[in-house]
C-alpha cells in the first residue's frame, strides 16, 4: 500500500494515476484496433481479391481518420494551453509529437503507394 501511495505521490503534478490509467486505456484500445486490422487483413487474404480491395480501402480510411483525430486532438490541446485552460505542457507536447509521427507515417505510406502506382503504370500491358 505504501508503494501505491508513493507512486501516486510522484505523479500528482502531471495528472496523477488517473491520467496514467487513461493513457493505458488508450494504448489498449489502439492495440485492439491493430488486432482488428490484422484480423481483417488475414480474412481478406482468404476471401478473394474483390474483398481485399474493399478491406484495404476501409483500413486506409480508418487509418487516415485516426491520424486526423490525433491532429485535431493536438490542435485542441495546443489551443487550450495557449488560452490557459490547461497547464500540462507534457501532455500538449506528447499530443503534438503523436500527431507529427502519424502525419509522417501517412506521408511515407502515400509515397510508397505513389511509387507502386508509377511502377505499375510503367509495365507493358
Amino acid at each position: 500500500m505504501s508503494s501505491i501511495n508513493s507512486i501516486s505521490g510522484n505523479y500528482t503534478g502531471a495528472g496523477g494515476v488517473a491520467e496514467i490509467m487513461a493513457m493505458r486505456q488508450q494504448i489498449i484500445q489502439r492495440s485492439q484496433l491493430l488486432q482488428q486490422v490484422h484480423a481483417t487483413a488475414a480474412t481478406s487474404q482468404t476471401a478473394g481479391s474483390t474483398n481485399v480491395a474493399g478491406n484495404f480501402t476501409q483500413a486506409l480510411t480508418n487509418a487516415l481518420s485516426g491520424v486526423n483525430n490525433t491532429q485535431i486532438k493536438a490542435e485542441t490541446l495546443s489551443s487550450d494551453y495557449e488560452q490557459g485552460k490547461t497547464q500540462d505542457v507534457a501532455k500538449v507536447m506528447l499530443a503534438r509529437q503523436e500527431a507529427q509521427v502519424g502525419f509522417e507515417a501517412t506521408l511515407q505510406v502515400r509515397n510508397k503507394l505513389m511509387s507502386a502506382y508509377q511502377d505499375i503504370m510503367k509495365l507493358g500491358v
